[in-house]
């Protein structure tokens, strides 16, 4: 019977600041998700504008960590790196596009856009020597972005 030890249950956790980290940054889209759907009608445009400009700096990061490794991974043949380079540019055009696009398009364009983000790190995760806890940090931290900018996008008052 193969039980957990301590040192395997450590790989599949990532470092503790790696954690606080990706998980201190769903506070402003959880804060933001909260605010758009309790505040007052002439403070939700502004707080979901701003849920939109956070969703969108953060879907850049997210795929410009593909670059990373695109650089840096070994074992990556180079047509995987050419992906990597490639891919890691759309989530940014994506959240631009958020920026200047309406409401309620601006969210889903987001969601889809996390959806897609964890899709490729899955993939690569699946192809390359990541780290074990990587691929289930990004579901959690993308799942809880999706759920906020649902939240954003079922609000009232979307304008």
């Amino acid at each position: 019977m193969n039980v957990p030890t301590a040192a395997s249950s450590s790989v599949m956790r990532p470092p503790a600041l790696v954690a606080a980290l990706g998980y201190g940054g769903l506070i402003p889209f959880v804060g933001l998700a909260g605010f758009v759907m309790f505040a007052p009608a002439d403070a939700t445009a502004f707080a979901r504008g701003l849920l939109i400009a956070y969703g969108a700096v953060i879907l850049s990061f997210v795929g410009a960590l593909h670059w990373g490794f695109a650089m840096t991974l070994p074992g990556l043949d180079r047509a995987r790196k050419n992906r990597g380079y490639v891919w890691s540019v759309i989530p940014a055009l994506m959240g631009f596009l958020a920026i200047a696009m309406d409401s309620a398009l601006s969210l889903s364009l987001l969601i889809v856009g996390f959806a897609l983000a964890y899709w490729q790190d899955a993939d690569l995760a699946n192809r390359a020597s990541l780290p074990l806890w990587y691929p289930r940090l990004r579901a959690w931290l993308s799942t809880i972005a999706c759920l906020s900018l649902v939240c954003g996008l079922l609000a009232p008052a979307l304008v």
